[in-house]
């Protein structure tokens, strides 16, 4: 089933930023949404709106043709009347009651029986069997994680918002969680909008990605699309883009731009408006580094640099290049060791034609 999530408006804070949020998207089945951008950007905000918990000043939301909030109406339907499911940044699990009650906290309606197999369908979902009796004190954090999360989707909610879901939890943890994260919301087969600042839970997690940024909507699209080809200069910076660097288009000829940036050239995918000035825009990870001299590889992007600093960053090493303009290539500790890459040393940076990406500057 697909159901459309279809939200204009505003909340506004005394003294305060106004957030305005305008989406419109389907809904699959099984779809992630993320609300993705820098901590304070409104994102939380936006989410809250959406469930009911903020009540906006200006505007409507409307899921799958009913009206959620409709200021010129008067509607505005409380969280437990859209039929949502909502996973708290903090877990906010009932420190009184053990994980089965808790799991179980929501149900209405139900006879017993009926209510202990809708719990145990979701203790077995999410791993958790065997900690029926147990409390949110007597759990690690990824297991507080899956209790919150059995409790918003017990309820079998038509949507479930996610506000910074790994959040709480250790660094080691968060990418394992993840990915179960993602299995259960297949399995139980619910649409979710998750929340997040962070770039790798987006792009692991995220289907479809809404950049926020001071309180408004900069770019949406999916995970692909958004990330690597940013609409704008802060969209770029926002997703994490390394090298942003004004340019001239040149030439453009069978799909190729020519551009010359400070005193190179470089060559990337041309589009049918590609000209004039623009950005050129490349992500560390698309820098190929090698010791070899320029002309030895297929890649069309060759230039000798001089390495300006090396940043650790747990496995991966950010090194930061003078190429007549500033250039940043993202290598593996083990690569780093092996071409016995210095400070001040000369190596040659590869980047290929597809991996550049030019903005208009207007």
């Amino acid at each position: 089933m697909t159901a459309a999530l279809s939200a204009d408006f505003a909340k506004h804070f005394t003294a305060g930023p106004v957030i305005r949020a305008s989406l419109s998207f389907s809904l699959e089945a099984f779809s992630i949404t993320v609300l993705f951008g820098p901590s304070g950007s409104g994102k939380t905000t936006m989410l809250r709106c959406l469930a009911g918990l903020e009540r906006p000043e200006e505007g409507s939301i409307r899921f799958a043709g009913a009206a959620w909030f409709d200021a010129a109406r008067g509607i505005f339907l409380p969280p437990q009347q859209r039929g949502i499911g909502y996973l708290f940044q903090d877990y906010a699990l009932f420190p009184h009651l053990n994980v089965a009650r808790n799991v179980g906290y929501g149900l209405r309606g139900l006879d017993e029986a009926n209510r202990c197999q809708r719990v145990r369908e979701m203790l077995d979902l999410l791993d958790l069997s065997g900690l029926d009796d147990r409390y949110p004190r007597q759990l690690s954090g990824g297991q507080q994680q899956r209790v919150a999360l059995a409790r918003a989707l017990v309820r079998r909610p038509r949507l479930l918002l996610l506000d910074e879901p790994l959040s709480a939890l250790d660094t080691p943890a968060r990418q394992p969680l993840g990915r179960q994260l993602r299995r259960v919301l297949a399995e139980a087969r619910v649409p979710a909008v998750l929340v997040t600042h962070d770039r790798m839970e987006a792009l692991a997690l995220g289907d479809r990605v809404v950049i926020v940024s001071d309180g408004r909507v900069c770019q949406s699209g999916s995970v692909q699309e958004v990330f690597h080809k940013p609409a704008d200069p802060e969209v770029a910076r926002i997703v994490g883009v390394d090298t942003i660097e004004p340019a001239t288009v040149l030439q453009v000829k069978d799909g190729l731009a020519t551009v010359r940036v400070s005193d190179k050239k470089l060559v990337a995918l041309a589009h049918e408006t590609t000209s004039g000035e623009v950005y050129v825009c490349i992500h560390a990870e698309d820098v190929m580094l090698e010791r070899t001299a320029a002309g030895q590889s297929s890649a069309r992007n060759q230039l000798p640099g001089r390495i300006q600093s090396l940043e650790r960053e747990g496995p991966l090493v950010r090194v930061g290049l003078d190429c007549g303009f500033s250039l940043t290539a993202l290598v593996t500790q083990q690569a780093c060791e092996e071409m016995g890459l210095q400070k001040d040393e000369v190596v040659t940076a590869l980047v290929k034609a597809p991996a550049i990406h030019l903005i208009p500057r207007c």
